[in-house]
């Protein structure tokens, strides 16, 4: 078993090499493909840089912290790890030598791949689905990388352009039709899981990913936002200005900003009016509304207030 495991993890190694030669950043999966590298952060009960022990149960909560994406230099984030460095990617594969498969990373240049994937394991036909999908919004899929899963379903690897940020999705375009963009990745061709082996159709080997047709690209978009409502006039300037402090913020301070803001309208006796505004400020710079209640409460509980 651990010699098949051991050839599986070269196999998935120089499948990943062979991907990144044609510019496709990938990591490590496991068997289950999963990223085969455990997060840094999973096994401390405290945020990077910070003390792990209190000196006194007095001390005030800490602020939540913004997740890391590879900042703090360590493997182990997932597709935030995702590279087309052939050095790296060894480094990669071996702090994680159980690996026997490996991810694709969509998004990101110079492909910006979109996966496509159609499921069978609902029950439903999702083959069919995206023929209707295609008679309906008049697109047609062309010739391009369709890699066949175990279970036997299919992604279909499409490209997009440079402005456009495609989200993952579930379902939403139809039942059974999975879409992997930024932030999501797909299981590359040659990768070993628990329920098979994935492998390139026929015919597609030495095909290219296809630009992504402009119907189907509309529909894969996320629905523009609705303009961020305006702060309430009782909470007065000093409330404009920490909702705007918030709207300017850029991934990687966004949490910051948010907590920052929140704790000084705490402070100035606004908190409690301004709380709305500033959930809704920061899911428009993309935080999630969960993230946003969670680090407002943080806050509260920081200066002294009831969440």
């Amino acid at each position: 078993m651990a010699t098949t495991d051991r050839q599986a993890t070269t196999l998935a190694l120089a499948h990943a090499l062979s991907a990144a030669e044609r510019g496709l950043a990938v990591i490590p999966l496991s068997r289950t493909k999963l990223p085969a590298l455990r997060s840094p952060h999973r096994s401390s009960d405290h945020t990077p840089n910070q003390p792990s022990n209190r000196s006194s149960h007095h001390d005030a909560p800490e602020p939540a912290a913004p997740p890391c994406r590879g900042e703090c230099g360590r493997p182990g984030h997932g597709v935030y790890d995702a590279t087309a460095d052939p050095a790296r990617i060894r480094e990669l594969f071996t702090a994680a030598p159980w690996a026997t498969g490996y991810g694709i990373a969509c998004g990101l240049p110079p492909h910006r791949l979109i996966g496509i994937d159609l499921d069978v394991k609902s029950g439903t036909d999702s083959t069919s689905a995206l023929r209707e999908l295609a008679l309906r919004h008049l697109f047609t899929i062309p010739p391009t990388v369709v890699v066949l899963t175990p279970s036997g379903g299919r992604h279909i690897w499409l490209t997009g352009p440079p402005d456009a940020v495609i989200p993952n999705s579930a379902s939403r375009l139809a039942p059974g039709i999975d879409i992997r963009g930024a932030g999501g990745y797909l299981v590359g061709p040659g990768s070993r899981t628990d329920h098979g082996v994935y492998a390139t159709a026929p015919g597609t080997e030495h095909l290219v990913p296809a630009p992504c047709p402009p119907s189907l690209l509309r529909l894969l978009l996320p629905p523009p936002r609705a303009p961020h409502p305006a702060t309430h006039p009782s909470v007065g300037n000093r409330g404009q200005g920490l909702v705007q402090f918030v709207l300017a913020a850029h991934e990687g301070q966004r949490n910051t900003r948010l907590f920052w803001a929140a704790c000084r309208a705490y402070e100035n006796g606004i908190g409690r009016a301004l709380r709305a505004p500033l959930i809704d400020a920061a899911v428009h710079t993309g935080l999630t509304e969960h993230e946003a209640r969670a680090t407002i409460a943080s806050a509260a509980r920081m200066t002294g207030h009831r969440p």
